[in-house]
Formats: C-alpha cells, structure tokens, sequence
C-alpha cells in the first residue's frame, strides 16, 4: 500500500512504525508541520498494561523508550493537611519530547520518510495519489475539519480552566493537591516525567480562575509557542508549598478548557482518523497518547489482516470504538467530578480521598482494595467509627466490615446494613391482598440479607393501581395480608421493612386532590395501624410515598400536589416512624440533565419533613453516552459541598458488587440492589442458633 500520514506526532509516527513492521512492502510517508525538536506538552502516562501491548507489538519501540522512563504505583492525595496514599497502580511516564525521539528513531530505522515543517492541506489529492490517509492530526484536527459532514464532529468544552506545566520538582508518585482560592478549591495534578523533573496542571472553575487574579493577568493574545508567564508568577505563589523552592516553567503553556471530541464516524472512503483527531478523552483519566498508540495499533493490524481497505477501516472502528466510548464515559465522570470539586471538600479527608480514587467509575472498592488492602482497611475502620460500630458480626479478623455492611440509623430506624431491597413492580395480588407470592419475594429479600426492604407499588385506591391485580392499601383485608409479610420479615430476619404508597393510575383521573389526600391518609393510617395488635395495622417499619411513575409523577416545577399529599401522610404517620419520598430525575427530564431541578425538589420534601429521597435514575443514554445510577443520588447527596439533612437512597441497576464503593465514597447513604437475593455476597453462618439476629460477613 501507498499510505499518507497526516500528523508526526506519537500516533502517527507509531502507527509508521507498526505498519511497515507488519508489511515492509507498504511505501509510507508521514507529513509533519513542526521540526523535528519541536513540540509541546511534558510528561507523557502510560500504564504498565500499555507498554506491555507497545513490548508486545514492537520491542524495538519500547527498548528506545525504556531509558527515558520514571515509573511508580502509588497516587498521594493531599487534602486538608492530610496525605493518603492508595499503591498498586502501576503506572510510567516519560517527556512527550523523549517519546517522539525514540518513534523518529524507529522510523528511521525502517525507512520510513517524516517531512518535517511540511504541512499536508490538499487532502483531496493525497487520497487520490494514495491508498490510505491517516488522519492523526490532533484534537484541531484540519482533516476532520475538512470532511465535517462525514465524520458529524461534536466537541464538548469542559467548563474549567487548566494550563499545563514542567517543574525541577522531583516526585515519586501520582499526586493530588487540593488547594484553597479565594473563588473555591483548585486542584493539582502533578506526576514524575523524568528523574528530576515532573508535570503539574492546575485546574479551576472559572469562578476560581478568576478570583485567583488570573483573568487580569493573563496578557493578550500569545504568539505560538509564547507561555502565560505572569500567570505561571501566581501560580509558583499559589503552589510554593508544594513546589518547596523549585521552579516552574511553561512549554507554549496557557490557559485551555478541556474539548471533548467525538464523531459519528472516523473514516470517510479511504482517509480515516486516529487518536485525537477521532476522539478525546480528559487528562484526569489518562493520556491521550495512549489512546492514540492503541489505535495506531488496531489500524496497522486491521491493514495487514483485512483483504480490503474498506473492511480494515471498518474492522479498525468496530474493534477501537466500544473501549473509546466506554473510556470517554469514565472521562466524563471524572471531569465534571473535578469540575463540581467544591461540591465534597465537606467530606472528611479519608472520604475525600476514596472519592476522588474512585470519581471515574472504573476504580471501585473492590480494585482498591485488590491494589492496596492497607489503604481499604484505613478506610474500612473510619467508615465504621463514623457509623457508630460495626456491623452485626462484629470485626474478621481484626478488620472491619465492609462498607455496606456496617449499620446505618434513618431517622430513628436502626437498619443494620446499607443494602435496600426495593422489586421495581408488584408481584400479582388477589383482590388487592398480598398473598404468598408476595411473602415470599420480599421474605426472600430479607432472608438474603438486605438491611431494608421495600414493597413494589402498592396503590391507595381501587382506581390508582400499578396494573390488573397489583396489592393495595385501601382496606382492612389488604392491611392484614400486609400484616401477614411484615411479621414474616421481623420474625426471620434482622431486616426493617417499609412501603411505597402511590397512585398510579391515569392523570386525569376522576379522583380530586381532596379525595387523593384521603386516600393517601387511610392507607397510611393502615400501614402503620393504630397501635399493637390493631385489626387493621399492617405495622411497617417506613412509608415512602411514590412520586417517581404514576400521576403524582412532579416535572418541571409541578410540586404542590405531591407536597399536598405528603403533609397529609405526616399529619397521620407517626413521628417515630421514617418517612421518605421516592422521584424519577430520569423520568421527568428525559430530555435535559434536570440535576438542579431535582437538588430543589429534594429540599422541598425534607423541609416538609421527608427522613430520606430515594432517587429512582437508572441508567440511561444521553448525548455524552450514560449517566450513571448514583449520579443523581451523589449530587442530591452533596449539594451545595455541605452534605445532605436527610438520607439519600440511590436505585437503578446498581449491582451488589458497586455498594462498597458509592457508600464509601459519601454518594449515598443506602443502595437498592439489583437482585439482591442471587449470588449474594453476605449469608447467615453455618451452626448460628439464631438467625434473626445473627447476621454476619463470611
């Protein structure tokens, strides 16, 4: 093949390499607007499993790499005068200068032609004169540009302002730094690139950047390759006690906001895109360079293994896109997770850290404690102080519980675990009364260990019911069938159980406010009974009213029928006794990101009382890709960076293995589990005498 490659940078030189390896007969030449010594940026991060693949495709690229290349494990996260230390990550870096070094040198070394200070703008005649055209061109990528309509580019601007920079500082670690500003947190992301020599970045929010000083400092327009110096000078002041003297210097560095660039496509006949060019992803989760080297591989084999163009460029993009999208997912976590910082600098230094470690979604409890038993164990024995003691079972070993198991008090309720079982519909029910259908389900989601237990849609009127044959509320008879499965659930487990009234019948239902606050009241009156042995007290634990599906559904400010309904439960429900709300952000806002909107409604309820929210968000597609299952529960749970005055129960999807990590990491206070009875990591002990109240890790 006769091949052009648009761009001299890691990828496109990589993929030179790479291509002409696998097949010497391709004739390869490599267009490149900047000499050969000029570039910009410093430390480049790889991850051991990423030179693993460089060793695997071409060791002659990673023997011209090695000697350039600073590694560690650990990330320190420095916050509030603390330092945590989480090990076992594995990571390299060397300078972005030293890496193209040792590609030319390889590329030389295969005879591959780079035409530096040559810039490749008529790419209508290279693909006519050629048989591919690799676009790796960069994130401003003219190629790209220039074929718009095929490749249908979007790009996203990050809404933080970052600048990147070198120090003579010596590092031996990733590290974080959170700094106060007079605007809010900033945040330091610094890491070795050399054996004396590290990267920092310092990221604000705009509001930050400009009560640092930096708005009034920053010059006019700067000349290529020209550096901010006199906000470097600010930022060598904000930074002095973790530079300790050592100096600061920039590499045509200024201040950017992070795109996100995606596109519907990344070829268009016979030219096709790599690395950022098709893609990016934010510095937070990882380099760039990376992900380019790892297409520059996937393209230069896919050309070899395919017969045809067509279907190598095709191959190329099925086999790169999925790890793409689901890394630009992470990305997006962990950018708006440092966005939004000032929202957790409430939470303790210990949680602080697990939350940031874990804010991309791809690190969880599980890999933590899998790369640093030592850090989980320090964050286990602080979560269990802050519970107020471990869980039922007490400590393995001198260890303690894991997260989900340590116990939690709502309102007055003493819940002995964080895991909620919660069926998202009924199960059927003759004439509105649970039978042994119902017992069972929910009497098996307390036998496999869940700390709460929540009905499925249980309707408080002949007409509001969920579906033909759904339970309800509205009689003596359906109280004492309820009666019948809370006293199974006290009697055989430490379990607390709770029920979600709602109405669930049309909108435009013949029922008034009026006769819906009744209702509402009579039903709540039954689930909690008057008192011991009333004929009519089902005798729940908690009530949640239902505000996520049905008519009492709140959108778009249309909250004084749910708020109406639930002062008529408070009147009647007794004080002692939780009192929640459950809503559906996904389902009111489909078509907007609505977090603000239910951050507001979520206060309403609990300045009306409400003991907890639980946030019914699945996970759902948008433009960005998926939000995630907890994401509404976090920010309701750490709005406004001072916690939340009412528990926060988050539902959707959330498997049992993610618990550990969304209540270590302060998102939300209880999970609902998806399937919380099968493959359960929690069981009674073999030989317990009595299991009611016997629950223990194993």
């Amino acid at each position: 093949m006769r091949i052009a490659v648009i761009g001299g940078g890691p990828g496109g030189l990589y993929f030179s390499a790479l291509a002409r390896q696998l097949d010497p007969r391709h004739e390869i030449t490599v267009w490149e607007r900047n000499a050969p010594d000029e570039t910009f940026g410093f430390g480049v991060v790889l991850s051991d499993q990423a030179l693993s693949g460089i060793e695997r495709a071409d060791p002659a690229v990673l023997s011209e790499m090695r000697p350039m290349l600073t590694r560690w494990d650990d990330i320190d996260v420095h916050y509030r005068g603390t330092t945590f230390t989480a090990g076992g990550n594995g990571f390299a870096a060397m300078s972005r200068a030293g890496l193209l070094l040792a590609l030319q040198r390889r590329c030389a070394q295969l005879g591959i032609p780079v035409r530096h200070g040559s810039e490749a703008t008529d790419v209508d005649a290279l693909a006519a004169d050629h048989d591919v055209v690799v676009a790796a061109d960069g994130a401003n990528s003219l190629v790209r540009e220039r074929y718009a309509e095929t490749f249908r580019p979007t790009v996203r601007t990050g809404t933080c302002r970052y600048i990147w920079l070198g120090t003579d500082l010596e590092l031996d670690s990733f590290t974080f730094h959170v700094l106060d500003t007079p605007g809010g947190a900033a945040q330091v992301h610094a890491y070795p690139d050399a054996r004396r020599t590290s990267t920092l970045i310092l990221e604000l929010s705009e509001s930050a950047w400009h009560a640092a000083g930096f708005a009034t400092a920053t010059p006019p327009p700067l000349a290529p390759g020209e550096s901010d110096e006199r906000s470097i000078g600010i930022i060598a002041e904000l930074c002095k006690d973790i530079l300790n003297g050592q100096k600061l210097y920039g590499n045509n560095s200024r201040w950017l906001r992070f795109p996100t660039v995606r596109c519907d496509t990344w070829s268009r006949g016979n030219v096709v895109l790599i690395g950022d060019a098709a893609h990016t992803a934010h510095f937070s989760i990882g380099s760039g360079t990376k992900l380019a080297m790892e297409d520059a591989l996937a393209l230069a084999r896919n050309l070899c293994e395919q017969p045809h163009t067509e279907s190598a460029l095709a191959a190329y993009e099925a086999e790169r896109r999925p790890a793409i999208g689901s890394l630009q997912r992470a990305a997006r976590a962990s950018r708006e997770w440092f966005e939004n910082v000032d929202r957790y600098t409430h939470q303790e230094p210990q949680q602080f850290a697990v939350n940031l470690l874990t804010r991309s979604r791809r690190v969880s409890y599980t890999g933590l404690r899998r790369r640093d038993p030592g850090f989980t164990a320090r964050a286990e024995r602080w979560f269990a102080d802050a519970a107020g003691g471990e869980a039922a079972g007490g400590e393995v070993r001198g260890e303690a519980s894991p997260p989900m198991l340590q116990p939690f008090t709502l309102g007055r309720l003493e819940l002995v675990n964080r895991v909620v079982a919660s069926p998202d519909a009924g199960v059927p029910a003759h004439d509105g009364v649970p039978g042994d259908l119902e017992l069972v389900h929910l009497g098996g989601a307390a036998l496999g260990g869940a700390g709460l237990v929540l009905t499925g849609p249980v309707a408080v009127s002949a007409t509001g019911g969920a579906g033909p044959g759904g339970a309800g509320l509205c009689s003596g008879e359906q109280a004492v069938g309820w009666r019948r499965v809370v006293d199974f659930v006290h009697t055989h487990s430490p379990a607390k159980i709770g029920v979600r009234l709602g109405h669930y019948g049309p909108a435009g239902s013949s029922e008034s406010l009026g006769e819906l606050r009744r209702a509402f009241a009579a039903a709540a009156r039954r689930a909690a009974g008057a008192g011991p042995g009333a004929p009519d007290a089902a005798g729940f634990d908690l009530l949640e009213l239902d505000c996520a599906h049905g008519s009492l559904g709140t959108s778009h400010g249309r909250l004084r029928h749910p708020l109406d309904v639930f002062d008529a439960i408070r009147a009647v429900w007794p004080d002692e006794r939780p009192l929640g709300v459950r809503i559906s952000p996904a389902r009111w806002f489909p078509d907007e990101d609505g977090v603000d909107a239910v951050v507001r409604i979520a206060n309403e309820f609990a300045a009306r009382g409400a003991t907890s929210v639980h946030v019914c968000a699945g996970r759902r597609a948008d433009r960005d890709g998926y939000a995630d299952p907890d994401a509404f529960a976090d920010r309701i749970r750490n709005q406004a960076g001072g916690g939340s005055a009412f528990a926060v129960i988050a539902s959707g999807s959330i498997p049992v293995s993610d618990v550990d990590t969304i209540v270590l990491a302060g998102r939300a206070d209880l999970c609902v589990v998806d399937r919380p009875t099968m493959n359960s990591p929690w069981r009674f002990p073999r030989g317990t005498p009595d299991r009611a109240t016997s629950h223990q890790w194993s």
